[in-house]
């Protein structure tokens, strides 16, 4: 369901591109309406400052109206300067946004994860612990939209987590102990409290993290990563 107005939301541009001549498509992520799908009609013009405020990391206010799914942008003011993400940070950004358009529908509210995308952005500016920020988004992001992990019990069993045990994740289920698996107990457990302070838990929870991406997202590449593979060499993306 879908209202007809759209009032000062704090918000953040996922994604634009060129529509006609003059205009732009926006993928936005909002506070309290969700992902929504909105057109900012007439900001290419010359004449237009709007335009440079439509860019990804630049926290706003945006107002729209609109009866169909469709709405058109009203307003927009930046709230702060855009976060400066440099480098691989800002590879990661792009990552970041494309997974929020993956898993989230529009129009289908989570003020958790916005707050969670505001944590990873601001954390990713700070250009530290990238890995912990990337994994700490993920694991968030599944939470809030249905996918998440139970670090605590195995999903076969239901017994607790053994650290001296290893695991799998087994889609639709959840983390199963297997003699084969690639997860340490010691990991999962970490994952629990997000403690990233071992290298070990650090390559595992990458591991696990992209497993489990990618299983829900049927295998369908994630152009950010790509991307990121392309430009730099580095084990640090999701």
């Amino acid at each position: 369901m879908t209202h007809n107005a759209v009032n000062l939301q704090p918000a953040f541009i996922l994604q634009h591109q060129p529509y006609r001549e003059t205009s732009l498509l926006l993928d936005v992520l909002t506070r309290d309406e969700g992902r929504l799908p909105l057109v900012a009609k007439g900001v290419r013009k010359p004449q237009s400052k709007t335009v440079a405020l439509l860019q990804p990391f630049v926290p706003l206010n945006i107002s729209a109206v609109g009866k169909a799914e469709l709405k058109g942008l009203s307003h927009a003011e930046a709230i702060l300067p855009a976060l400066p993400l440099q480098g691989l940070a800002l590879y990661c950004g792009f990552y970041v946004n494309e997974l929020v358009g993956r898993f989230l529908h529009p129009h289908d509210p989570h003020p958790e994860v916005f707050h969670a995308y505001q944590q990873c952005l601001a954390q990713l500016a700070e250009n530290i612990n990238i890995q912990a920020a990337l994994r700490i988004f993920e694991l968030e992001l599944l939470e809030h939209s249905g996918y998440g992990l139970d670090f605590g019990h195995d999903a076969d069993t239901l017994q607790a987590i053994d650290p001296q045990q290893t695991y799998r994740f087994k889609i639709g289920v959840g983390l199963v102990a297997d003699k084969k698996g690639q997860i340490s107990g010691t990991t999962l457990l970490a994952l629990a409290v997000r403690d990233f302070e071992s290298p070990k838990v650090q390559i595992e929870a990458k591991l696990l993290m992209r497993t489990v991406i990618d299983a829900y997202l049927q295998s369908k590449p994630l152009k950010s990563r790509a991307v990121i593979q392309q430009i730099v060499n580095s084990d640090v993306y999701g």
